[in-house]
Order: C-alpha cells, then sequence, then structure tokens
C-alpha cells in the first residue's frame, strides 16, 4: 500500500509548480523596455514588498477554504457574500478580453519572425489590415476552443515548457557570453547610479507592467492542502518562489543590458525583443537563426494554447458556479459538446470591438501592439484586487474560519498588508493609463481616453448580466 504521505506535494514541488505559471520572458523584455537597467531596482523593490506578502496571502486564502471551487470568488463569497463573489468572476473572466485580443497579434508575430528571420512581416500591413488578420485568427480559434479540442492546450503545454527553458537557457548564455565568446556589453555604463530609478511620473506609469509580471499567485492556492505540513513548507515553496523569480528577473536584465544600450532602447523591443535577443545570441555562438526560430516555433504554439485556453477556462469559471440571480440562464446555454455558446459568442463581440477599434486611431503596429500590451498591465491586476479585499475581510472574520496555515498570526498586522497591496495595485492599474507616447498630443488622448474607458466599461457590463437575470426569472 501506497503511504498517503509519498502523494503529498512538498515545498520544492510547489515552488516550481508556482513559477512556470507566473514567470514567463517577456516579463523580463517588456520591463527592460519600460525602464532599462534602472529595472533592477524597481524588480528588488517589488518581490519584497509586494510579490512576497501576496503570495503568502493567497496561501492562507487557499488553506482557510480548500473547499471552493471558484477560486477568488469563492473566498470572496464565504467572506463578503454573493453579490461581491458574482463581481469577482465576471472581473477575473471580463479581464481577458485585453489578453485574448493581442494573442493573435503575438501568434503573427512569433510566425513572422519564424518564417523570415526578421521582425519585418507586420510592418509591411497597416494597422487595420494587420488587426482584420488578427480578429480571423482570433475567430479560427473561438472556433476551434468551442469544439473542445484538447490536443491544442497538450501541445502548447509541451511548448511552454520549451519557451520556458529556452528563457532560463537565454539568461545562462548570455551572463557568460563576455567570458565565453568576448563580445562588448551594449551598455557602456554600468555605474551605479545607471542601476537606480528616478522616482518620477513616467518611472510610476510603469509600474502596472511589474505588477502584471509578478501576478497569479492565486493559480497555485488550490495546492495549499496538497502540501505536506503546509504551514512549514508552503510559505518555504514560495520564498523559494520569490527567489527563483528574483534570480530571473535579475540576471534576465542584467543580460537585456549586456545585449541592449540602456540608454539608447529600440521602440519595438516589447514587440521583437524576445526574438532579438535569440537572434543575437545566436550570433555570439556563431550559429546564425536556430535559436531564435526555434524559440518562435515554441513560442506560436505556446501562443495558440494559451489562446484556446483563455477563451474557454476563464469563462467556465464564471459560468459553473453561476447563480441564476446574477447570470441570465440564456448564458448558460451548452451545444452537445457542452460549450457556452451564447458565452462565446460575447467573448467573440468584445474582443472583436477592442481588436478592430483601437487600429482606426493608433497610426503603425509598433504602437498599437505596446498600446495593448500597457492595457493588459492595467487591466489584468484589477482581479488581483479581490484577492486582498478577501484576505482583509478574512482577518476580520478570522473568528469564524480556520486556517491550517497562517501568513502572520496579528490580523491587525495581516489587514495592513492586505490594504497596502491593495492600495498598491489601484495606483499602479490608475497610473498605467497614462500612455508611454508624448504627452498631450492626439495619439496621447486617443490612447488615453481608451485607458480609461476600457476597464470601466469591461467591469461595468458586469452591471447588466443581473439585470438581464432579474427580467428572466
Amino acid at each position: 500500500m501506497i503511504d498517503n504521505e509519498a502523494r503529498k506535494l512538498r515545498w520544492h514541488n510547489i515552488a516550481l509548480m508556482a513559477f512556470v505559471s507566473v514567470w514567463g520572458f517577456g516579463n523580463v523584455v517588456n520591463n527592460y523596455a519600460n525602464q532599462g537597467l534602472s529595472v533592477i531596482t524597481s524588480w528588488i523593490l517589488i518581490i519584497a514588498l509586494y510579490f512576497i506578502p501576496y503570495a503568502l496571502m493567497v496561501g492562507q486564502l487557499g488553506s482557510t477554504f480548500k473547499d471552493g471551487k471558484g477560486g477568488v470568488s469563492s473566498w470572496i463569497k464565504e467572506t463578503m457574500g454573493a453579490n461581491l463573489a458574482y463581481f469577482a468572476a465576471w472581473t477575473y473572466w471580463v479581464v481577458h478580453i485585453p489578453y485574448l485580443a493581442q494573442k493573435p497579434q503575438a501568434i503573427v508575430i512569433a510566425l513572422g519572425w519564424a518564417a523570415t528571420g526578421e521582425g519585418t512581416l507586420v510592418k509591411e500591413f497597416s494597422p487595420v489590415a494587420l488587426q482584420t488578420i488578427t480578429l480571423l485568427i482570433f475567430l479560427f480559434f473561438l472556433w476551434i476552443a468551442s469544439r473542445g479540442i484538447s490536443s491544442l492546450k497538450r501541445i502548447g503545454t509541451i511548448a511552454g515548457i520549451s519557451v520556458f527553458v529556452m528563457s532560463l537557457l537565454y539568461i545562462a548564455l548570455a551572463v557568460t557570453a563576455p567570458m565565453l565568446t568576448g563580445v562588448q556589453v551594449a551598455t557602456a555604463d554600468m555605474s551605479v547610479s545607471s542601476f537606480i530609478p528616478e522616482f518620477n511620473f513616467a518611472y510610476f506609469t510603469t509600474l502596472s507592467m511589474l505588477v502584471f509580471a509578478v501576478g497569479g499567485a492565486e493559480k497555485i492556492s488550490p495546492y495549499v492542502n496538497n502540501t505536506h505540513n503546509p504551514t512549514k513548507e508552503f510559505p518555504r515553496g514560495m520564498l523559494v518562489l520569490a527567489i527563483m523569480v528574483a534570480v530571473c528577473a535579475l540576471l534576465g536584465s542584467f543580460a537585456m543590458g549586456m545585449m541592449f544600450d540602456s540608454n539608447n532602447i529600440p521602440d519595438d523591443l516589447k514587440m521583437n525583443g524576445q526574438y532579438y535577443a535569440f537572434q543575437i545570441l545566436g550570433e555570439y555562438y556563431g550559429i546564425g537563426n536556430v535559436l531564435m526560430i526555434m524559440y518562435a516555433l515554441a513560442n506560436t504554439l505556446a501562443q495558440i494554447s494559451a489562446l484556446a485556453f483563455s477563451i474557454d477556462a476563464p469563462l467556465k469559471v464564471l459560468l459553473s458556479d453561476s447563480d441564476d440571480r446574477y447570470v441570465p440562464r440564456s448564458l448558460l446555454k451548452t451545444n452537445k459538446r457542452g460549450t457556452p455558446v451564447n458565452g462565446y459568442i460575447m467573448t467573440a463581440v468584445l474582443v472583436g470591438i477592442l481588436i478592430m477599434v483601437p487600429a482606426f486611431g493608433i497610426g503603425n503596429m509598433n504602437t498599437l501592439f505596446n498600446w495593448l500590451l500597457d492595457l493588459n498591465s492595467i487591466v489584468m491586476p484589477l482581479r488581483y484586487l479581490f484577492v486582498f479585499l478577501a484576505f482583509m475581510a478574512l482577518m476580520k472574520l478570522s473568528d469564524k474560519f480556520i486556517s491550517e496555515y497562517k501568513f502572520v498570526k496579528n490580523n491587525k498586522v495581516g489587514f495592513a498588508i492586505g490594504l497596502w497591496c491593495f492600495v498598491f495595485t489601484a495606483f499602479a492599474c490608475f497610473m498605467g493609463m497614462f500612455p508611454k507616447v508624448p504627452m498631450f498630443t492626439s495619439e496621447w488622448y486617443f490612447q488615453f481616453g481608451l485607458n480609461v474607458v476600457t476597464p470601466f466599461a469591461l467591469l461595468g457590463l458586469g452591471l447588466i448580466l443581473p439585470m438581464l437575470a432579474r427580467r428572466n426569472r
């Protein structure tokens, strides 16, 4: 008979599972593009003051509500009631709309690099033409997802692991390249001052991208109670996770500084930086575009899988534990494959609007890509707010619930930490609304308007469904 203890997850299992779900090479590239080498200091601050407490809060919430199937919405339902729980579930789903609007762009870019060996393919089309292609790709994979095809997800898992391994390989090869190959470091000034951010208005507009990069630890919460001795091993796993993220963020950013001049960052680094990095790495070691093509092909498959999964999974979170007081019965209608047909139509309409409307007001594809990425960094962290709300409520109601694992023993201290993370997230999202283009130009006003209207419109739509549900009843 197999010992049940052997089935329990250890701290290293927790750390690795969380690392794969939280971290990606794009986090390094995007934040280096925003801040240059000074991002290294920002990583240290964000991990110590935000990411570690966030991950440990998730541990306590997962331990307390181990039977909750809806994740964050279950935590809110237990602590703050069904009304807010519905809105938490809606937010979890709706923040994926900008994410879904950008995934087809990422597929086109990755395919372009794999096919041509350079990033010029997307520049040959106007934004309207390319966004039309993007919309068609999205609708195709929406149809694929509606048929319940799971092979894409399995292929994507393998591709995702490949991208992850190559990202770690990049750090190892790039950091050692000067010693092994004698290449010159691109950033001439590596003095202490180059690592210190200027804490000005422009700096604070980039915080949302850092928050976006380290978010998502709540995905690991269902495994708290599968951990051997969760009181000791889960926080140890989360601390190891933080160390792994810190090492990859710091070394990855340093490696980017070796390849790209921190004082002269390419305008299209967010869009093409991952491929530039592997292309330059291939040049260092005399193997041409081999590494870049391998990464581009793996990333294409990983993006396709992420698109299909993100169409389906968040919608099922919204609808699976739904209450007919909040969600109209028509949205729950499924076909013979169990696909919520009207939910897919609602997704298609919202994503289609977000793909096409900005193309008429944003002048080029690189700017459009950067704007949509920034919009993701504004909208996606809104779901983290409910994690911190649930934790603050738990601190207020600690006598009512039993937590096998506790982040902090003092409830007032715990509440204060939850409040800090909530306020910081909200502040980062607000500051992220200010565009990273020349201020007070027509494009700045257009982007700023979209950045303000989009999150309020997406969240506001969640107020309409309960009204429709009442009419149905």
